[in-house]
């Protein structure tokens, strides 16, 4: 608590006596209101609140993944457990860590959002693209443009890739060290990365061409903490379990600390002919593995031996040791993509198609750790067919104070999976079929837009989008005596029309201002509707294990915008609402059988209101000294839930109340920059009853971290940066543990 207050403080005083502003927008037009960089235009429209951030803000990060270099933005968080984590989902404002499929993701305008699922599990495939590529990152948080659809309903986030110029090539290595201390850990873990590329651009040519390659490893702490279960009977006499008065049971014992290995692939050719049309292709390919095979006990019998499974006798009583075991994961993953972008009929068209598919996923896991440790049985997952298809076709045209847009884009997402039985996990010897899941959805959106210059420094933009959703193939094969068996969900349909409508302008000379509104409907993915139980005794579906009717989320949202110039500083005011009726969210219970089934439900309404102010400044007392800070106040509750009333009128999980971000640079010399960032939130309810709060394992907690950074450019082609995050070394949880106190060393060079 004591940390929670004075954070506030400290966040409330920074913006106060820093009231920063944007720098060097006087020449901006008045209707565009972006915080962070204009060196480069935004590449999503920006309606609701946008933040563009480039290399100014990208050399204050310590970034060992890619999304890294998000992490001070406003009212943002990412789920990030370890370095390397392939899990990491976005959390825009009231969207918390576990709706995925809220936020669209591209990278050079093509779609990298994992729309398969909408859990902590369905993450954007950050991955194809390493943090030495990134030009440019754009955010923008609500739905008020017609061109995206409705997993806009969070927000947009545009990553773009260095264009080629001249003949040029970077390497960057990099080294990662976290000391670690929680329950029985007590060991520093350690990681790196390389990563390398080269650009060339015809000087008096059409041609263009960039590559770069990706290796990365590195062990990151356990995920998992696992907690003794009562028993009856007589058990082994232990010790060394450990006994935390936050947790309900004592803690004997942790999962396996995670190695992971990623190698990336990246190629993009491009062709601009003379008469404008510029034609360009992406080709990605990601290999990674994570081996989970060091499972820990913390348990001693009389003799001092490690106790991994069973009952044991602890403190007088008797408890079940259960739950470790060992695990490999491999994935190969692939992204294809085209663009043709041109002029034609007085129109500016922009087309992209692109494909991005898993052909191998291959999980091994053991039955539970002596398994794991003599080779013997588990269980073998297997993905195939799995991935999506985008496209979209976009014009643009000025016509006298009109500028239309139309467009088309559509995707069709695809998921199948197979689980076997094995008398050897790792090897996945003699492979029995247990049961399979499949199925697709597909989306075709069409969207017109017309941005109308009212004169006076003013625009209104009014747009609508039409959608029209399906989810077919779907279904769950199991093995019953010895026979395969399937059964089928209902093929669905629905569509949806979602208005959209924006002012922007100036008042008072040199005030911007901002008013959006617009609603977004978000379709059911594969991974909530095709993931019920089949019944052995009906042979089909258990019809309590999923809901057939699943209805798409309904968002209405609106959001006033307030931006004031002080000079070399700037502050934005953002007020914003979002009221989802039929809001989905994954409950657990037991069914007729006794049995716990985890399932996808709609809540009937739910909402969030809040406040943002952003500041940014340059040269704040001193040249060379710039800051930016945010804070963020949000109230999110559910409004109506008739299945179960107590939920009403309580937090929605996963989203605290208070968030702050920001981050101090100073150039102390031509050679040697210095930044400090902080992130901060409160702490949120974990569940969707306020049940369960807590600031320790298994909860969802605050956190305040600060983060440090050095770069010394030791000449024109070689830099030396030298960081430390989480410098006060604050334990907080997204119910699995955050990084502690870690140092990241990196040695650029270019050419």
């Amino acid at each position: 608590m004591q940390i929670e207050q004075c954070a506030r403080l400290a966040m409330g005083l920074l913006v106060a006596s820093v009231t920063p502003a944007f720098a060097e927008a006087e020449n901006a037009a008045a209707d565009i209101i972006v915080i962070g960089q204009n060196e480069a235009p935004i590449t999503v429209v920006p309606r609701g609140l946008s933040v563009s951030l480039g290399d100014k803000e990208f050399e204050a990060i310590n970034a060992v993944n890619v999304e890294d270099l998000m992490k001070y933005a406003p009212n943002f968080f990412v789920r990030k457990r370890f370095a390397g984590d392939d899990n990491a989902v976005v959390a825009l404002r009231g969207a918390n860590t576990i709706q995925s499929a809220r936020t669209i993701v591209l990278v050079d305008g093509f779609v990298v959002s994992n729309f398969l699922g909408n859990r902590w599990d369905y993450p954007p495939k950050w991955n194809v693209v390493g943090p030495s590529e990134v030009r440019q990152f754009d955010l923008v948080y609500g739905p008020y443009a017609a061109r995206y659809g409705g997993n806009s309903m969070g927000g947009v986030i545009s990553v773009t890739t260095k264009s080629p110029e001249g003949t040029s090539a970077y390497a960057t290595t990099q080294t990662m060290i976290m000391p670690f201390k929680e329950y029985g850990y007590d060991e520093v873990f350690q990681g790196y990365s390389v990563e390398a590329g080269a650009s060339y651009k015809q000087a008096d040519g059409p041609w263009r061409v960039r590559g770069g390659y990706r290796h990365f490893h590195n062990i990151g702490q356990s995920m998992t903490y696992h907690l003794l279960t009562p028993s009856s009977g007589t058990g082994v006499a232990v010790s060394g379990a450990f006994v935390d008065p936050r947790l309900a049971a004592p803690v004997f014992g942790g999962a396996s600390p995670v190695d992971v290995t990623q190698d990336q692939g990246r190629l993009r050719i491009g062709y601009a002919a003379e008469n404008g049309w510029d034609i360009e292709a992406l080709g990605f390919v990601w290999k990674t593995r994570q081996i989970l095979e060091d499972s820990r006990s913390f348990l001693r019998d009389g003799a001092g031996s490690p106790v991994y499974q069973g009952k044991v006798s602890l403190a007088g009583r008797t408890w079940n040791a259960t739950g470790l075991n060992m695990s490999t994961t491999e994935r190969l993953e692939y992204l294809a993509g085209l663009k043709l972008n041109g002029p034609l009929l007085g129109w500016d068209v922009a087309t992209n198609l692109s494909h991005y598919w898993i052909p191998t996923q291959d999980a091994r896991t053991s039955n539970d750790y002596l398994t794991g440790a003599s080779q013997g049985k588990g269980t073998q997952t297997v993905q195939k067919n799995t991935g999506w298809w985008t496209g979209d076709v976009t014009l643009d045209r000025q016509s006298g104070r009109h500028k239309w847009g139309v467009g088309l884009n559509a995707n069709v997402y695809e998921m199948a999976q197979d689980n076997f039985n094995t008398s050897n996990w790792r090897r996945a010897t003699a492979p029995v079929f247990t049961s399979a899941t499949y199925g697709k959805t597909s989306l075709w959106g069409l969207w017109v837009e017309d941005a109308y210059d009212l004169g006076g420094h003013f625009t209104l933009t009014g747009g609508v989008r039409y959608d029209r959703w399906r989810a077919f193939g779907g279904g769950i094969d199991k093995a019953v005596s010895g026979a395969r068996l399937s059964s089928r969900y209902a093929h669905r349909h629905d569509e949806a029309i979602s208005p959209k409508l924006s002012l922007q302008g100036r008042i008072l000379g040199d005030v911007d201002v901002q008013i959006s509104l617009g609603s977004a409907v978000r379709f059911p993915t594969v991974g909530e509707l095709f993931q019920g139980r089949f019944d052995d005794v009906s042979r089909q579906i258990d019809p309590q294990s999923h809901d057939p009717n699943l209805r798409p989320e309904k968002s209405k949202d609106a959001n006033l915008i307030v931006r004031r110039r002080f000079g070399q500083m700037q502050v934005t005011a953002s007020l914003f609402y979002q009221g989802i009726n039929d809001a989905i969210f994954s409950f657990s219970g037991l069914n007729q059988f006794g049995t716990v089934i985890t399932s996808y439900k709609n809540i009937d309404k739910v909402r969030q209101y809040g406040v943002e102010l952003i500041g940014e400044a340059r040269n704040v007392l001193i040249t060379g000294l710039d800051a930016d800070a945010n804070i963020a106040w949000i109230d999110a509750r559910t409004v109506r839930n008739l299945v179960n009333r107590s939920a009403e009128g309580v937090k929605f999980p996963r989203i605290p109340t208070w968030r702050a971000n920001g981050n101090i640079r100073y150039q102390i010399a031509e050679p040697v920059k210095l930044s400090l960032g902080w992130r901060y939130a409160s702490t949120p309810n974990s569940d969707l009853f306020g049940l369960v709060r807590g600031d320790g394992y298994g909860f969802q907690s605050a956190y305040f971290t600060v983060d440090a950074r050095a770069s010394i450019d030791l000449n024109r082609n070689l830099q030396l940066n030298i960081g430390v995050d989480n410098i006060f070394n604050d334990k907080a949880y997204v119910a699995h543990p955050l990084p502690q106190r870690s140092f990241v060393v990196d040695l650029k060079a270019k050419i």
